[in-house]
């Protein structure tokens, strides 16, 4: 057997192994990675109020689906499909994680000279290339949400922080959804339990799937007349 398929057999073994720990007592890890994604998905909020208040209102108009015209399933569609992105880099995180902190050691463990090297040498790369990744999607969606916060508020007459609030219904649920894999990839990290990311990964996107088909909806069905309400 070569080393690539010694190790994708250990990695699949390992996988196995923490469903089968995590199946028994699933509250017990959820709640960690639910705490921490909420925490980040504040941090998050808090960062798109300061964005909001500090951005000048793009003078061009936006048309909000429910409030300058019928929503239609088209519309939660496309906010399935930008959110589909987001949790896409999310999981391909932890996937990252799962090979730069378990997979790769394990390969460079069982080769020599250069081919050692470079394995011992992608796996602190690919991590960082993680940490750049998710810093760059934070700052992204601050500055893009900010942004479109501060034109809407503006359009509708409303402050920042009550449009905030009439997005939470919706807003908050899709941000924690969208860190979750996030919040697994972090939890690993500090314990260093590299080898139960690729578990990670199936667990937190069976969660994030459905609730972001949920929250696409609520996003163009409900929340438009909560703003229109907080509005008037």
């Amino acid at each position: 057997m070569s080393v690539n398929e010694l190790v994708l057999v250990q990695g699949m073994k390992d996988t196995r192994t923490t469903l089968r720990d995590w199946n028994r007592a699933p509250w017990g890890v959820l709640r960690g990675w639910l705490l921490l994604s909420l925490a980040v998905s504040c941090a998050l909020l808090v960062a798109v109020l300061f964005v909001a208040t500090v951005s000048t209102p793009d003078p061009t108009p936006i048309f909000l689906p429910g409030i300058h015209y019928r929503a239609h399933l088209s519309d939660a569609a496309s906010v399935l499909y930008h959110n589909s992105l987001v949790l896409a880099l999310h999981v391909m995180a932890c996937v990252a994680g799962f090979i730069a902190g378990s997979s790769l050691p394990q390969s460079a463990a069982q080769r020599t000279g250069l081919s050692r090297l470079v394995h011992e040498k992608a796996g602190p790369l690919a991590i960082g290339f993680v940490v750049c990744a998710t810093t760059f999607s934070l700052v992204t969606q601050a500055y893009i949400l900010g942004g479109g916060v501060s034109t809407v508020a503006a359009e509708m007459g409303m402050s920042r922080p009550l449009l905030l609030v009439a997005l939470l219904p919706h807003a908050l649920p899709e941000l924690v959804a969208l860190f979750l894999p996030l919040a697994a990839w972090l939890v690993a990290s500090r314990r260093g339990e590299w080898h139960k990311l690729l578990a990670a990964t199936f667990v937190t996107f069976a969660i994030s799937a459905p609730v972001l088909v949920v929250t696409a909806l609520v996003e163009v069905y409900v929340s438009p007349h909560l703003l229109i309400a907080l509005a008037s």
